[in-house]
């Protein structure tokens, strides 16, 4: 089987964006949020938000995904990015070794508030966080060294040094080519969500390029917006102590 690059991370942490530029590449099959699909549509819906009568695809599984993934990777490598929480009941030692991990986070301020804007009623079980933090430390353990993880702060603060230094922490060449792309691209064209509403921005981009950071203001959203931004905040900065930096 050849390399699995795995990019685990939490919704609405720019990680479509890295995917987009990981697409550019051209020597690496891409896979959107596979398992998210089965979490979510899959013939038994794992998501808190299910209800009877919400859409389902017969015949998907989080096992039958992991099976397409295996047969993939049989025939050339892989990236794909994914959300923890979709499969953490599926980590075991055996089903974990057959990736190369790494980690991408955003402070959660940004994370929660974009996920509130676009699903007024999100559950927290969707944010992602302790999930995440939960495997970081479970591979770390597994392991005896922590995965690499990138900031999407940095990331977009500095995007050509912190992608080498993610290409240089999974084994695969950097290839600066993949940074710039013309816009009008499809990324919904990927995504088996809602059409890819989410990814309108990234369609019109050209790039990752430099940004600065933005900060933002949680005094203006609702109580239980900033209840679960509390909660998510320690989970974040365990990983955020050990990220990348250049």
């Amino acid at each position: 089987m050849h390399k699995i690059v795995a990019l685990w991370a939490v919704p609405r942490s720019t990680s479509t964006a890295f995917e987009w530029m990981m697409r550019q590449r051209g020597d690496m099959e891409c896979l959107h949020e596979p398992f998210g699909e089965a979490w979510y549509q899959g013939e038994e819906p794992l998501w808190q938000r299910f209800q009877p009568g919400d859409a389902t695809t017969p015949g998907l599984t989080l096992e039958s995904v992991w099976g397409n993934i295996q047969a993939q990777a049989e025939q050339g490598p892989i990236f794909l990015k994914d959300f923890p929480h979709y499969i953490n009941h599926m980590w075991t030692p055996d089903f974990l070794s057959n990736f190369t991990h790494a980690f991408l986070i955003r402070d959660p301020a940004k994370t929660i508030t974009s996920m509130h804007h676009k699903w007024p009623d999100f559950h927290e079980g969707e944010v992602g966080f302790p999930e995440q933090r939960a495997l970081f430390d479970l591979l770390w353990a597994l392991n005896g060294t922590p995965p690499p993880v990138i900031d999407s702060d940095d990331l977009l603060e500095n995007p050509h040094d912190m992608t080498r230094a993610f290409c240089a922490a999974v084994g695969i060449p950097f290839l600066p080519e993949a940074l710039t792309w013309e816009p009008g691209g499809d990324p919904s064209a990927h995504s088996w969500w809602d059409g890819g509403s989410f990814h309108a921005n990234l369609a019109q981009s050209t790039g990752l390029v430099p940004q600065k950071r933005k900060y933002v203001e949680l005094s203006d959203t609702p109580p239980r917006v900033q209840q679960v931004y509390r909660r998510m905040k320690p989970h974040y900065d365990r990983l955020y102590d050990h990220r990348i930096k250049i």
